[in-house]
């Protein structure tokens, strides 16, 4: 049941005196969008009668087919607190529709919805819990990014070595006015790297946090000089930017992961969703990991997964079951970067792990022991498989797998795989420095 009625909305932007209201939504490739309208439009917007051009947001309508309307999630309404105080500005995060009244089928957010419908059929809400990573860098005199770091910092460490500190506490301050509850922040291992860690929520839920974070974290970045980027492996020799993603299904306000008289603790539907996962995983590689530069972070040293495997103990696999139990029982998936599209990445870890339920699969014994100390006869005799190496190949197994397709539908399937593919070629046919530097004097 809704937070708010439209009521509520058009009497809070009167009476908080909110000038400005963004009209969000994504793209496919999850790049955060938006129409500003001002107040006295609110009532229109609370109404479904905000429009924007379809054909101008890459993989989205045809130019004949332009017109498109937003519909906006009225409990996503909040203030955005580090805009001016005087003339506030608000956002609602919108789902995209059709002229006639049918949802958009490229719209991410509703793709999404479409999944979770399909889970709460079976009686299941699901939950997650996302660890987004992020870089501060300096900036150069003229205010563009650079990839100096602004400190030498490590894993936990506080200030004066964290330079970080103020911003990140700021950036925690202003998404607790937004509603969210952080659970925790810190530095991560590498300079200049930071976590925040907001609590769990519903999936679409989850989802709007996400890109809400992003956007906060580059926004308050920006005002304190620094430059915030969720690029997955912007420095080589030191750990990428991961966006590890916690997952439970609940029935009847129950988490249906635990059973205390099972094994690790895990109930049998546990163990069908991790084999789901795991079934798929090559398949949703591409969205978990939508970038080139996604494959230099998922290479071995670093803590981020290479292999599919589970396990209740270390972290070199590519499923991890985190010691808590009860209702925090949880899966936690370790390969998505913080680049995908939260929408479309949650839809297919959700029907991948629905689809190891419907089909009673079982996962592969668990691997204990660290896994990049295998070999590859070890790896082949305990069944554990490579993630795709490539953005080139994650494409292929995508193609190969038709539960994809199923769930992403023919439209955003089509137009994520041609626009991912042409990425790849363009990166495939530019000569980088490294090869300079290796070749020119050599040959």
């Amino acid at each position: 049941m809704s937070r708010y009625s439209k009521e509520d909305i058009v009497r809070m932007v009167r009476e908080e005196g909110v000038e400005f209201i963004r009209m969000q939504f994504t793209d496919i490739f999850g790049q955060l969008k938006n129409v500003a309208i001002t107040a006295s439009q609110i009532e229109k917007a609370v109404n479904n009668q905000i429009m924007i051009d379809g054909s101008s947001i890459e993989g989205f309508v045809r130019i004949q087919e332009s017109d498109q309307y937003l519909h906006p999630d009225l409990d996503s309404y909040t203030i955005l607190p580090w805009r001016p105080q005087t003339g506030k500005v608000a956002r609602l995060i919108c789902d995209v529709y059709n002229p006639d009244g049918t949802p958009f089928i490229g719209d991410p957010r509703g793709t999404l919805k479409r999944v979770l419908k399909r889970a709460e059929d079976m009686g299941y809400s699901f939950n997650v819990g996302p660890e987004c990573e992020f870089f501060l860098f300096q900036t150069d005199e003229k205010g563009r990014p650079t990839t100096e770091t602004s400190d030498e910092a490590g894993y936990f460490d506080l200030g004066p070595l964290d330079h970080g500190e103020g911003t990140r506490r700021e950036i925690c301050m202003a998404l607790e006015q937004m509603g969210f509850e952080i659970e925790a922040s810190h530095h991560e291992c590498a300079p200049g790297q930071h976590e925040i860690d907001f609590k769990y929520a519903e999936a679409l839920t989850a989802a709007d946090d996400i890109v809400t974070f992003k956007l906060a974290v580059k926004t308050i970045a920006q005002k304190h000089k620094l430059h915030a980027t969720f690029m997955p492996k912007p420095l080589f020799g030191v750990a990428g930017n991961g966006m590890h993603t916690n997952m439970s299904l609940f029935k009847d306000g129950k988490n249906v992961f635990y059973d205390p008289d099972k094994t690790f603790g895990l109930s049998t539907e546990a163990l069908q969703f991790i084999a789901g996962v795991l079934d798929h995983a090559k398949g949703i590689t591409a969205v978990a990991n939508p970038l080139v530069n996604s494959y230099k972070r998922l290479v071995p040293g670093y803590e981020a997964p290479v292999y599919i495997a589970w396990s209740a103990r270390n972290r070199s696999p590519l499923i991890r079951v985190p010691a808590a139990r009860g209702n925090s029982t949880r899966v936690e998936l370790r390969s998505p970067d913080p680049s995908c599209n939260p929408y479309l990445l949650l839809a297919l870890v959700l029907r991948a792990g629905l689809d190891g339920i419907q089909r009673g699969l079982t996962p592969p014994d668990p691997v204990d022991g660290n896994i990049y100390h295998m070999s590859e006869d070890e790896r082949i005799e305990r069944k554990v498989g490579n993630l795709p190496g490539t953005l080139d190949e994650a494409l292929e197994e995508m193609i190969m797998d038709p539960l994809i397709r199923e769930t992403l539908g023919d439209h955003v399937f089509n137009k994520y795989a041609t626009a991912k593919r042409l990425e790849f070629d363009q990166y495939r046919v530019q000569v980088h420095q490294w090869e300079v530097d290796k070749y020119l004097t050599q040959y």
